[in-house]
């Protein structure tokens, strides 16, 4: 370890390899609320965050497992469909409460192209929220919609075995993976007909 009379310990979020402080901090000079994007394997979080002295003061937020007790879906939560669900709830709770603009914070994501994370900003944008951002890293509509789950599940169809296995978690739930586009759009609308008449937080 570096020792002297001009070595500086870093943050301890530093140290944890949990902030990257020069992101942050540019971020934070541009004056917006932050769209912040976090996933794990199983869930999405989506928040508005607007930095102030005092500290960060959460704005808005959505969960994806917000989908299942209010909006009934039944798919897995940590997929590309349910990351775009997030980021529109969350859009339409930050854009009732004045929100108009933001910047994406991706935090220590690798942003890859067509990502969740990428998803989740979409679903923000789609809201009404201005975010800037390259159209080229947004995942495809069909995508969003779930059309690669129901392409793959029909070609699996064939194979009663490893189907059962890859869907495991729509069948036991009681939803067919070729349904799934059209089940996206019906929970799609529900959440937009849920915020046109305004959904209590």
């Amino acid at each position: 370890m570096a020792k002297g009379p001009t070595y500086r310990v870093p943050y301890r979020r530093r140290r944890e390899g949990r902030t990257n402080y020069h992101q942050r901090r540019r971020l934070i000079l541009s004056g917006l609320p932050r769209l912040v994007v976090r996933k794990s394997l199983k869930h999405m979080r989506v928040q508005v965050i607007k930095a102030e002295e005092k500290g960060d003061v959460v704005i808005a937020s959505a969960t994806s497992e917000e989908l299942r007790g209010k909006y009934g879906w039944q798919a897995p939560c940590g997929n590309i469909p349910a990351a775009y669900l997030t980021g529109l709830i969350c859009g339409f709770r930050a854009k009732a409460k004045g929100v108009n603009k933001a910047v994406l914070d991706v935090g220590l994501h690798k942003p890859s192209r067509g990502s969740r994370v990428f998803a989740a900003l979409k679903g923000a944008v789609d809201s009404g929220i201005e975010i800037p951002h390259d159209e080229s890293l947004l995942p495809d509509e069909s995508v969003i919609m779930g059309e690669n789950i129901k392409n793959y599940a029909e070609l699996l169809s064939s194979n009663p075995e490893l189907y059962k296995l890859k869907f495991s978690q729509y069948l036991s739930r009681g939803l067919s993976p070729e349904n799934l586009t059209d089940y996206f759009q019906n929970v799609k609308e529900k959440i937009i007909s849920s915020f046109s008449v305004g959904e209590k937080n």
